[in-house]
């Protein structure tokens, strides 16, 4: 091993364990390592900035330097808030952090209280959704890297938002990964769907996740991780890898004395892993529940192709709200296997369950990365809005879903490697097929326009039908604020009516009741209430009954069930 500092070459030693060290006292900000007599250095495998690439030298750091105005933040607690996913390349005409920020006070205007940002480490080539990283310490450059980053944080906490850091623990990229050079990182003969598995028997490995994690919550001030695909780490060892990383942020959570979270995207349907440490479980604070997306995905727009098809009935609805998922143990057609486990309704809170009408994963992963707006009328916008926001679990929006966006959210890529963009895009092709759609107008990932096309169009948000539905969100913000019913965490809190023929939902939370008109013609049910929200100008309530218009929904202050 050589240490290459400003130009300079030193020698480096082998010390214990493995490691490396060079002499004390240098000093230098450019730097890499040659290893084996190589003549290209190799960027650190912890850096901190990557100015020019992946591929480039490490330039040093010092998150420290940074003055923080946000000294009186004492954070966020996950229950009863609403998060805000968005992707930073996307997210504004110019893509960068610094740009972003003069988005916030819009977030603000909706009710959210934490904005959850996609992967924003290192990766190859100009843009990439942030699932393809392999630098996991740096903020990539085209962002505007790690001092930008601290920026965006601080002017999140000067406005009350609270930040969610998007992270990917379950795989490397497939360009620029020089992780396997430097040590066992990857598991051999290990594979999941995005790429070789992470090497979770070497204890190092293992520090290197940790201390990753702990450099987003500490350095940059962050509130909470998202997890990506926790269910594709694979751990053997006594302590698995999620209950070490639960442990160690609960003990930096109290001595920074504010609440940090850990939510895990799983595929498992399975509480363990938001089960508390002392009750056998992981002690993460919530984890993605898809089943709530699918199900009322299918009730808004009849489409049950792949894994769609077990959610037909509005059966599958009622039961996500009522028991947490649709799969406790259940035949998944889609798996062609029993799937998930039931959930403890009567001692788990319904907000460690977060969930969506549409997220990165559910649009972008779509053949042409259509959003709901491109497939329902306002009205069923509305109802989106209205059961996402005013059901029993912790509610996440995707970037532009406020105002119905209609700009697509597509899959894209920027490989430099041309048989890797090929090879990516038939992969997604072949994935695609399972689902029924038709492969032949998937855009191209590597085609600029696929990117550009993604990005949101903010002046439609003041516009017409979008505007309207930006003032629906706000008011179901408000709401969540104002009317105790819709925060409240127990699931024995909720309770659920419906008619499949009909096409009528209905969601009684204590004193509160939604009602739900699926159906393309009005219908008037028999419950009394004070309305608090209509969805169209003509829904109408009376001590008596309510009466929906085709495609609408209803929030009324109606007397508990005795």
């Amino acid at each position: 091993m050589t240490l290459l500092l400003d130009g300079e070459r030193h020698a480096m030693v082998r010390l214990d364990a493995g490691w490396w060290g060079a002499d004390a006292g240098l000093s230098g900000e450019s730097y890499g390592f040659l290893i084996d007599g190589d003549e290209h250095p190799l960027p650190d495998p912890r850096s901190r900035r990557q100015p020019e690439s992946v591929h480039g030298l490490s330039r040093t750091f010092d998150a420290s330097e940074f003055a923080w105005s946000d000294q009186k933040w004492t954070g966020r607690q996950l229950a009863g808030g609403m998060i805000y996913e968005l992707h930073i390349g996307t997210f504004t005409k110019k893509g960068t952090l610094d740009s972003a920020i003069k988005r916030l006070d819009h977030l603000v205007s909706i009710g959210v209280d934490f904005v959850e940002v996609l992967p924003v480490n290192g990766f190859n080539g100009d843009h990439n959704w942030g699932y393809d990283g392999v630098l996991w310490y740096t903020v990539d450059e085209s962002y505007g890297g790690p001092e930008a980053y601290q920026r965006f944080v601080d002017a999140c906490h000067e406005r009350g938002l609270g930040v969610i850091q998007d992270v990917v623990y379950n795989h490397l990229g497939p360009s620029g990964n020089y992780l396997p050079r430097f040590g066992p990182y990857l598991r051999q003969g290990s594979a999941n769907t995005w790429g070789d598995s992470i090497n979770l028997d070497a204890p190092e490995v293992r520090a290197y996740i940790v201390e990753n994690a702990l450099m987003w919550l500490s350095d940059y001030h962050v509130d909470g991780l998202r997890l990506d695909a926790v269910h594709a780490l694979i751990d053997e060892s006594p302590v698995h890898i999620l209950q070490e990383l639960s442990v160690r942020v609960d003990a930096l959570s109290a001595f920074q004395q504010r609440p940090l979270t850990l939510i895990a995207e799983s595929d498992l349907n399975d509480t363990t892993l938001v089960t508390p440490r002392e009750g056998g479980g992981y002690g993460l604070q919530a984890q993605w529940s898809d089943d709530f997306h699918h199900a009322l995905h299918v009730a808004l727009t009849g489409e049950t192709s792949g894994y769609y098809a077990d959610f037909e009935h509005l059966e599958s609805l009622a039961k996500v709200i009522t028991r947490g998922f649709y799969h406790d143990g259940t035949y998944s057609s889609f798996r062609e296997k029993d799937h998930g486990h039931p959930v403890d309704t009567s001692s788990m809170p319904a907000w460690r369950l977060v969930v969506a009408n549409q997220n990165h994963d559910q649009i972008g992963n779509r053949a042409i990365g259509d959003r709901l707006s491109a497939q329902l009328d306002s009205g069923k916008l509305a109802i989106a809005a209205v059961l996402t926001l005013a059901g029993p679990f912790t509610p996440m929006l995707f970037m532009g879903e406020e105002w119905g966006a209609s700009t697509p959210w597509q899959f894209f890529t920027a490989h430099p490697e041309p048989e890797l963009g090929e090879a990516t895009a038939q992969g997604r092709i072949a994935e695609f097929a399972k689902m029924g759609w038709d492969a032949d107008v998937v855009p191209d990932p590597q085609d600029p326009a696929t990117f550009e096309n993604s990005k949101l169009k903010w002046s439609e948000s003041a516009e017409g039908s979008h505007a309207e539905l930006l003032s629906l969100y706000q008011r179901l913000g408000e709401l969540r604020r104002t009317v105790p019913d819709l925060t409240d965490p127990s699931f024995g809190h909720s309770t659920v009516e419906f008619d499949d023929d009909e096409g009528w939902f209905v969601l009684r939370r204590g004193a509160t009741t939604i009602v739900v008109n699926f159906a393309d013609y009005p219908l008037s049910l028999p419950i009394g209430g004070t309305l608090l929200l209509g969805t169209a100008d003509s829904v109408g309530a009376s001590s008596s009954a309510v009466v929906l218009p085709r495609h609408s929904a209803a929030i009324l202050s109606t007397p508990p069930l005795t």
